[in-house]
């Protein structure tokens, strides 16, 4: 246990508990619960704040270093995040993720899990859940949604604070997604149980082709990448959830617009998946800092890629998805 936590749970709990006045008036009982309870959350992980530090500010400068060409999803995550965790939320925080494969979505969950959680995407309090993993027989749709408020209930009792990820949304089966309807409303409480401090975030490929096309059409036509809004995308994106046979389509989570806000991911360019290959490089220990990497070797991995469309390679098909691959394969020869 890193001594910092130690510290930190010993303070919240003699600032709630070991008051003068308390200690005077406690039973050695009390007392020790009290001590017991220190020494276990110092060791264990503990819906408290040493254990979700929620470090904004951090994730902010990861978010704009290390997340490449996704102007649009910066800002809105962090926005949110901070607003959702600083304030009295009405209702749990419900981001849906659009876009294709290997722009960022997984990526960016995974750094929220990290900045927010101690243990990052291995505590406790985040809940990782793959539509062709968990959900992929449809007769057992039942059984699914069963397990699903089993699961949610038990894990928001525990920690209110608990994160939830949902990954392939637009591979679910219908009708499991509205098991969650009840937990993203606006109540109080349900079954004695306040759900409202709880995070969402629904990965999906859906959307990704008008997103593409919207990009695709902005390059054409001589626009800045950084010129399309986050407004018009996220009706771009609505549009085609709604007209497009997916988990989502007849949710009751769109119908009755308990999804805060809908992120567009757009497609990477070259330049774009040069910055991962220099991001990758340093990771693996070749280099210390990206500045620092060869052009020559950043060129020829990103050559490994494939681009649409044909006539421009303008966007990567697989996003930074198959960078670190394509690191070791020429790495080796290079």
């Amino acid at each position: 246990m890193h001594w910092k936590v130690f510290f930190a749970v010993f303070a919240v709990f003699q600032h709630d508990f070991l008051n003068a006045e308390l200690v005077s008036a406690a039973s050695a009982g009390v007392v020790s619960w009290i001590s017991s309870n220190i020494l276990y959350c110092s060791m264990n992980e503990c819906c408290i704040d040493s254990w979700i530090p929620a470090n904004y500010s951090g994730l902010a400068e990861t978010l704009k270093s290390k997340l490449h060409g996704q102007h649009l999803v910066t800002d809105l995550v962090i926005k949110y995040l901070k607003a959702h965790g600083r304030g009295n939320p009405s209702k749990a925080l419900v981001l849906s993720f659009h876009g294709r494969t290997g722009t960022g979505k997984s990526y960016v969950s995974r750094l929220v899990a990290e900045k927010l959680f101690y243990n990052g995407m291995e505590s406790k309090y985040v809940h990782l859940f793959s539509a062709t993993r968990d959900f992929n027989h449809i007769e057992k749709v039942p059984t699914y949604k069963k397990n699903l408020r089993d699961h949610i209930e038990k894990a928001v009792k525990e920690c209110p604070r608990s994160l939830f990820i949902f990954d392939e949304m637009d591979k679910m089966p219908p009708g499991i997604i509205d098991t969650l309807k009840p937990y993203l409303d606006h109540y109080e409480q349900i079954g004695n149980v306040d759900y409202r401090k709880t995070i969402f975030f629904f990965l999906s490929n859906s959307g990704s082709n008008a997103i593409t096309e919207r990009a695709l059409r902005a390059w054409k036509n001589g626009e800045a990448r950084h010129s399309l809004k986050l407004k018009e995308m996220e009706q771009i994106i609505q549009e085609q959830v709604l007209n497009t046979k997916n988990g989502l389509l007849t949710s009751e989570l769109v119908l009755k617009n308990l999804i805060t806000a809908y992120v567009p991911f757009l497609p990477l360019e070259r330049c774009h998946v040069k910055q991962c290959i220099r991001d990758g490089l340093v990771e693996r220990g070749y280099y210390l800092d990206a500045e620092y990497v060869n052009d020559m070797l950043v060129r020829e991995i990103a050559d490994e890629l494939t681009y649409f469309p044909k006539d421009v390679s303008l966007f990567s098909v697989k996003g930074c998805k198959s960078v670190h691959d394509k690191i070791v394969y020429v790495k080796e020869d290079f």
